[in-house]
């Protein structure tokens, strides 16, 4: 019912929380009296009601969200954004009451939690989606709908199941983790270290965690190091012998952007002394490849 706007708004507010990691108001399962507070109440009752006036539809909501102005700022410090000088009359004060010029330039310093979005806030990639971007990079991904899924365990015949990681990985598990068969209770050793949630459990926000393991696993694990071969196979295939033409293929692939004359020459120095599947792998532990900016 267009009077009762609540379902819309959890809705909505549950979409921009996956585009921005906060929601407008950031407790998604609790938008009543002992919840957050909206940073921008009017923005998520427009939303509400342009997702009902739009047949609930996601694809519209989500269009909308992506193509707007705030979704498509850089990550970058702005020095003069517009919502910095609206919101530094409650911050540091010149003469004469008005927002004192550093606080104009220095917006951190008044919202450094970046609630009122005066950039787009960098944020690490969910384990899953960290996957899917490894095989998807190594060329590996498969993209196939529907069917069964795939176990990220090792197979076994006893009367209880017992949850070992796989260490060897078959074409058959490389698909998207949204196939994965998720146990209850059980995380695997690699992704789970990147905060993936206990199915067992509701968990409307993610933890976000940078720890020591996730760093070992991106670095030393038989996922990661058959992923960076396979890698480097890709881009002998498509960028021929050719150690820069490689190391530009590399960064498109990974990075969506060329590579810098510092960056391949350091590059060569790598491969020339470790060999191509290490340069992949540097690439994949990269801040570059696990954070959107």
């Amino acid at each position: 019912s267009p009077e009762n706007p609540l379902t819309a708004r959890v809705i909505v507010n549950r979409l921009w929380h996956y585009h921005f990691g906060t929601g407008i108001v950031d407790t998604p399962s609790d938008l009543g009296i002992n919840g957050g507070r909206p940073t921008h109440p009017e923005l998520l009752d427009w939303l509400a009601a342009d997702f009902m006036e739009h047949g609930w539809s996601l694809k519209h909501t989500h269009r909308l969200i992506v193509t707007s102005a705030t979704y498509r700022q850089t990550a970058a410090f702005n020095p003069q954004p517009s919502g910095a000088r609206q919101t530094a009359e409650g911050g540091p004060q010149g003469e004469g009451g008005a927002p004192s010029q550093s606080a104009i330039r220095n917006p951190q310093s008044i919202d450094g939690s970046n609630r009122l979005l005066w950039r787009f806030p960098p944020r690490r990639l969910e384990a899953e989606a960290l996957r899917d971007a490894i095989l998807a990079v190594s060329g590996q991904l498969d993209l196939r709908m529907g069917g069964l899924g795939f176990d990220l365990f090792e197979a076994n015949t006893n009367y209880v199941k017992v949850y070992a990681t796989k260490t060897k990985f078959e074409p058959g598990d490389f698909r998207r983790m949204v196939y994965q068969n998720k146990p209850r209770a059980e995380l695997d050793t690699l992704f789970g270290a990147f905060d993936c949630p206990d199915a067992g459990q509701i968990q409307p926000k993610r933890n976000v965690s940078t720890t020591p393991l996730q760093a070992l696993n991106l670095l030393n694990s038989a996922f990661l190091l058959q992923q960076s071969a396979a890698f480097a196979d890709r881009l002998q295939r498509e960028a021929g012998p050719n150690a820069a033409a490689q190391i530009q293929r590399a960064y498109a692939l990974a990075f969506a952007r060329p590579a810098h004359p510092e960056e391949v020459a350091a590059a060569e120095k790598l491969i020339a002394a470790h060999g191509l599947p290490a340069f992949c792998r540097a690439l994949y532990n990269a801040n570059e490849f696990i954070t959107i900016f």
